[in-house]
């Protein structure tokens, strides 16, 4: 008789059909959004006693939750206020056309979101590229693209760029990890960000209009809450570059969102509007994630799977990040390599290869980083959205080359 394999573990299922989903988003007449299937899958592990409810409420990082809700109310007011259009247009005003204003959008966010982490990024520049590819003639979806990539590669590139980025700095103890970083991946990233340019060029359509511009965009609706937004981004400014000057881990990113958040729940008028306004349905989808990574992760079917002792070179820190980021998320999966980094039993290049790898795979789908869910949920809200087969056909060739550029750049320092 031959022998029966064993079958997966039911999270794993779960995960299996939540992706399955966020690739079709239809059941029958339904039209579904990603952070419905989200939370079904959440449920679903919930109700089949995959994670105990206890297990589920202590999964859901509460710095990540905070720090999202706190930048969507200083996203929001910003918008509201007009004063992030206005900042928006002394960026953008001196694009020629389409094809300057995406490379615009790939160096500019790319670079900020090595400074304010790639997740403020998105919340602030997805209502911006939106408006401003309008003006310029390029497909909202287009625009949409080019703020996941940027924000997505141009973070790899700095210690507080995304959670990972962070977290590995700190298990590899460096003494300057903003240095270390730039020093090692800071030139391939601004290859990958030129890559990024010509393969959106190329592989999306950049001259068809798909909605108008309103001209009214650029300019200030709201002085008083526009001063207040000036405050707020004035405050997590100072902070940030404080937490760059004395370290990543003295001064928490959550502290630094509330900090900012602060002057537009104290001092605005309309600050239980703005409440009322923000991406709520995004919080429930990283809420869901969390508890469905978790049980993932508790199944022990990727630990036991694979010895993570001989995953040491270069090229393969690249690619088992890129493909494991995809199920059990990138935090969690950097997590697994902890004992090899605290115990430097893994080269300064492969734990760089580690931050690259496990970010890039947020060019590969939806799923693969925090930043693209936000963006298409914030898109959505004004009736735009990124199907999953948009963004993997032009994420899969643009990761394998991200990759490539890692892999040839690391093994030459």
């Amino acid at each position: 008789m031959e022998p029966v394999l064993p079958l997966p573990p039911i999270s794993l299922l779960v995960l299996a059909s939540v992706f399955l989903l966020i690739a079709v988003r239809q059941v029958g007449r339904f039209r579904l959004k990603i952070w419905q299937v989200m939370f079904g899958g959440a449920l679903a592990v919930l109700l089949l006693g995959q994670v105990t409810p206890r297990e589920a409420l202590a999964s859901i990082n509460l710095d990540v939750m905070i720090f999202l809700l706190a930048m969507f109310i200083v996203g929001d007011a910003m918008e509201r206020s007009g004063y992030l259009h206005s900042l928006a247009f002394r960026l953008f005003a001196r694009a020629r056309n389409g094809k300057q204003f995406i490379l615009f959008i790939i160096f500019w966010m790319g670079l900020l979101s090595a400074l304010l982490m790639n997740d403020t990024v998105a919340i602030i520049g997805t209502p911006i590229v939106i408006a401003y590819a309008c003006r310029y003639g390029v497909p909202p979806k287009t625009a949409l693209l080019a703020l996941c990539f940027a924000v997505t590669i141009g973070s790899v590139m700095s210690p507080i760029g995304n959670p990972q980025n962070l977290l590995i700095a700190s298990y590899g103890q460096m003494s300057q990890p903003f240095l270390t970083f730039l020093l090692y991946l800071g030139v391939p990233t601004i290859v990958n960000l030129l890559v990024a340019y010509l393969m959106l060029t190329r592989l999306t359509p950049m001259g068809a209009i798909e909605c108008t511009y309103d001209e009214r965009e650029g300019q200030i609706r709201d002085r008083r809450l526009a001063d207040i937004s000036r405050v707020s981004i004035a405050i997590i400014l100072v902070l940030i570059g404080i937490r760059v000057v004395i370290g990543p881990t003295i001064i928490p990113l959550a502290f630094i969102a509330v900090a900012g958040a602060l002057p537009v729940v104290l001092f605005s008028r309309l600050r239980v509007t703005i409440v009322r306004g923000i991406d709520w349905p995004t919080l429930i989808f990283f809420a869901s994630m969390f508890i469905l990574m978790q049980s993932v992760y508790q199944s022990g079917f990727f630990q036991s799977g694979m010895d993570f002792t001989s995953i040491q070179s270069v090229p393969l820190i690249l690619a088992s990040s890129v493909v494991l980021s995809q199920f059990i998320s990138n935090v969690p999966f950097v997590a697994l390599f902890q004992p090899l980094i605290a115990q430097q039993g893994i080269s300064i290049q492969g734990v760089m290869a580690l931050a690259a790898g496990s970010t890039i795979a947020g060019n590969l789908t939806i799923l693969g980083a925090a930043s693209n869910v936000i963006i298409v949920q914030n898109a959505e809200k004004r009736g735009y959205t990124l199907t999953f087969w948009e963004f993997f056909r032009v994420g899969l060739p643009l990761t394998l080359v991200n990759c490539a550029v890692y892999w040839v750049f690391l093994s030459l320092v």
